[in-house]
Formats: C-alpha cells, sequence, structure tokens
C-alpha cells in the first residue's frame, strides 16, 4: 500500500493541476479509498454509520517484543467469516436433515462437500482423507468466504493481509506434520530427515530436510495473499489511467475493464480456496502414503 509520503506527494500533485477544484476528492484520497478491501486499520466503514473505531489496546511487552492485541478491521471480518460459516453449516445440516433430497443452500453445500471429498482428499489421501475431511472443508469454506466478503461494498479481504495467510499456514503446517506422524509412527518420521543417505551426510540432508518442511506452508502463505491483494493493485493501476489521461474515453474503457476485473476476482475467490485446500491435501497425502498409506491409496 502507499506511504504517507506517497499519498501527500500525490495529493500536491493533483491540487497543483486542479486548484479551481478544490472540493473534488485528491489522488491520495481516492487511492486510501480503492485499498479499504485490503488495507488493515483500527477503523471499520459501516453504512449509515461511517469510520467506526475500533477497541484499541496498549501492546504487552514481552522482552523486547511487543504484542499488540488490538482489534483491526481484518481481525473483525474475520469473525464475520467464521460466524456466517457457522450459520451456513447448521441451516444446511438442519435442512437436509429433514429432507432425504436436498434442495436450495443444503444440495449447494452438498455439492462442495462431495467435490472436495471425492476429488480432493481421498484421491491425494486415500481413504485416510475422509479422516481430515473436516479440517480441509472448514479450510475451504473458510477461505472461500473471507475471500468473498472483499467483493462487497464496505467489505474486507482478510486473506489481503499476510498475517492472517500466515496463521491458515501454520496451521496446515501443523496437520501436515500431524498426519505424516500419526500415518509413520515418530521414528519413521525422524528417520526420513536423514534422506536415506549414509550418516556422513547427514549434517547437510537433515537441514535441507527441515528446511524443506517449512517452503511448503510459507508456499501456500504467500501464493494467498499475493493472488488476493494483485487484483485490488491492478484495479487502482487501472483507475490511476484516469487522472494521468484525463480523458474521457480512457476513462469509459478503464471502467469496463475494471469491471471485468471484479468478475475475474469472483473466479479467483472460489480458484485460491480450491488451490489451498488442494495443495495441503496433497502435502498430507504424501506423509500418509510415506507411512503405509500408500497400499490403501492404491487399493
Amino acid at each position: 500500500m502507499f506511504s504517507e509520503k506517497m499519498l501527500a506527494s500525490s495529493d500536491t500533485s493533483l491540487a497543483a493541476g486542479q486548484g479551481e477544484h478544490g472540493g473534488e476528492q485528491s489522488a491520495g484520497e481516492l487511492f486510501k479509498e480503492l485499498f479499504h478491501h485490503v488495507e488493515d486499520r483500527h477503523e471499520i466503514d459501516l453504512p449509515f454509520f461511517g469510520h467506526v473505531e475500533l477497541p484499541h489496546f496498549d501492546p504487552i511487552q514481552i522482552g523486547s517484543f511487543a504484542l499488540d492485541i488490538s482489534i483491526t478491521k481484518h481481525v473483525v471480518f474475520l469473525w464475520v467469516a467464521a460466524a456466517i460459516l457457522c450459520v451456513l453449516a447448521i441451516v444446511a445440516a438442519r435442512k437436509n436433515k429433514r429432507s432425504l433430497v436436498p434442495s436450495g443452500l443444503g444440495n449447494l453445500m452438498e455439492i462442495l462437500v462431495v467435490f472436495i471429498r471425492d476429488e480432493v482428499a481421498v484421491p491425494n489421501m486415500g481413504q485416510q482423507g475422509v479422516r481430515y475431511l473436516p479440517y480441509l472443508l472448514t479450510t475451504f469454506f473458510y477461505i472461500l468466504i473471507m475471500n468473498l466478503l472483499g467483493l462487497f461494498p464496505y467489505g474486507a479481504s482478510a486473506t489481503g493481509n499476510v498475517s492472517v495467510t500466515a496463521g491458515l499456514a501454520v496451521i496446515a503446517f501443523v496437520m501436515i506434520q500431524a498426519s505424516a506422524i500419526r500415518a509413520q509412527g515418530i521414528g519413521h518420521y525422524l528417520a526420513h530427515l536423514t534422506g536415506g543417505v549414509h550418516w556422513a551426510l547427514w549434517i547437510i540432508m537433515i537441514p535441507i530436510e527441515i528446511l524443506g518442511l517449512f517452503t511448503k506452508p510459507f508456499a501456500l502463505c504467500i501464493r494467498l495473499f499475493a493472488n488476493m491483494t494483485g487484483g485490488h493493485l491492478v484495479i487502482v493501476s487501472l483507475l490511476g489511467l484516469i487522472f494521468i489521461f484525463k480523458s474521457y474515453p480512457i476513462a469509459v474503457t478503464t471502467i469496463g475493464f475494471v469491471v471485468a476485473i471484479n468478475f475475474l476476482e469472483l473466479f479467483v475467490a472460489f480458484l485460491q480456496a480450491y488451490v489451498f485446500t488442494m495443495l495441503t491435501s496433497i502435502f498430507m497425502g504424501l506423509g500418509i502414503q510415506a507411512g503405509g498409506g500408500h497400499e490403501e491409496h492404491a487399493h
């Protein structure tokens, strides 16, 4: 996001060229508004209420490390996404329990659940994937809802915050290692860190294998963060052409591209939730198969 100096500079340059229109919105203010979906701050925009300040607490000092537990906009939308997911799951479960033939929301949720089970969990993890299906389903729906919230007015994409995607990646890391240890046993799990080479090469192989354990969740973190932030960056870049060319034909063309990118982001919201879930199941499946799960998978 733009720094305060950059925003102040854009304000000054625009004011110099449009001095007679002092009431118009400055470029810096426009950039701030365009980035409100991905920018994290201690206030939230609400219809009819405007800017609402969120509770702010003094950081907790732990040695030289300061822990800020203040509530920010992205924290609020994490809670909103969790609440929406709980409501959807409960309503769909009750509808499917009352009717043997699902319809409406219940039918939609069943389609997605069956898709994750039959196309993601079982193909990559074998029948043991059913055991971890609740985690995969929670991951998919939670990321999907967070992605979609950023497309609504006054909404925000919490997945556009690297701290959020890092938290999801940490949970994925724990599940990947836990499933591998459960399938292989702690002894076999630790033995695979040697790479099966001569003990004289362990000093080289073990650090490489340990580093490899962290590269997978790191890739999950950065991929989701970059994809959910990139769309907003493209939109701002296109809208910036309006201020550069100051032409009605350019403005109309730019708005058309912006609308098209918003529809593309709707597709990306589903795609990134699927990719995160798919890659997590693949990484978990590798550990499970190394412990003998490959026989069950082949069956």
